[in-house]
């Protein structure tokens, strides 16, 4: 698998790369190592140089940067491994295989545009915009999950809408407990970063 052509591929022409990908035997240390590394560094060090260097209000510390660098890096992992298991866990309750192989699959992929978005963070004003590279995502996995969790079409969004609930209510806990880890190891706190925005 080459990473640009399948960045470009599942951006430009989902459809016919979700059939590539359904081919492929999934391999979630393959994906973790060539795709979602090097990706989930691209928002890390926009953060970084955005936050830590431009800065954003008082938020111009190389601390700060750093801290939410590698909060974004480590949320990549996490919320791809979560999102999976969330997805793995509930498909046979819409009819959908249960395969934690083609989850890793199709959360990774689907989460491609989020990740590219991410080299905006470099300006803080345009981190938000990010978001749509995100909404962009939920396309791909809308689209996905038919070929993916072998999801029979009536029940996509209903899955999808599940799904997406369960994920965000976990992610949210998860990004809590970590940041307050992260700044705490940095010296720095949640407070002061409000204040600051």
């Amino acid at each position: 698998m080459d990473i640009f052509e399948r960045v470009k591929n599942i951006i430009m022409t989902p459809k016919t790369e979700w059939t590539v990908i359904a081919a492929e035997e999934p391999n979630t240390a393959k994906i973790f190592k060539g795709y979602v590394l090097p990706l989930a560094l691209i928002p890390s060090i926009a953060y970084i140089i955005g936050l830590g260097v431009i800065g954003r209000g008082r938020m111009s510390s190389f601390s700060w940067g750093l801290a939410m660098g590698l909060i974004q890096f480590i949320l990549a992992f996490v919320g791809v491994y979560i999102s999976a298991y969330v997805i793995a866990f509930l498909a046979p309750k819409f009819g959908s295989q249960q395969d934690m192989g083609r989850a890793v699959q199709l959360v990774a992929y689907s989460y491609t545009p989020a990740w590219v978005a991410g080299i905006l963070s470099i300006v803080p004003a345009l981190g938000i915009l990010a978001f749509v590279g995100g909404l962009y995502g939920l396309y791909l996995m809308y689209m996905g999950l038919p070929q993916m969790m072998k999801t029979p079409q009536d029940k996509v969004v209903g899955y999808l809408v599940v799904s997406i609930i369960a994920v965000i209510v976990t992610y949210w806990i998860i990004t809590l407990l970590l940041t307050s880890i992260v700044l705490s190891i940095f010296g720095l706190s949640a407070m002061t970063m409000m204040r600051g925005l």
